[in-house]
């Protein structure tokens, strides 16, 4: 579909946050397509308690490091959903 995003979303600091950016990407999308359109969309969920054990220990560049990974990680499946359409 010519036109047609993939979001791409890293979730999991809290999953009750990733809930809610997943429901608010979808309700905008079909406030604005209207039916029953919904998001177009790759979430990638960390395991926060890795996180927090990391922040505790000081770790922070680890932390970082981490969630860059899990960022790379979002891009390419967005980039494989984008080829696969």
């Amino acid at each position: 579909m010519a036109g047609v995003l993939t979001i791409g979303m890293l979730g999991g600091m809290s999953w009750e946050s990733s809930a809610e950016y997943y429901r608010l990407a979808n309700e905008l999308v079909r406030g604005r397509l209207g039916g029953p359109h919904s998001a177009r969309c790759v979430l990638y969920s960390v395991d926060f308690a890795e996180i927090e054990r990391l922040q505790v220990a000081g770790r922070w560049d680890d932390a970082g490091a981490l969630l860059a990974d899990a960022a790379r990680r979002v891009e390419a499946a967005v980039e494989r959903a984008l080829a696969a359409t």
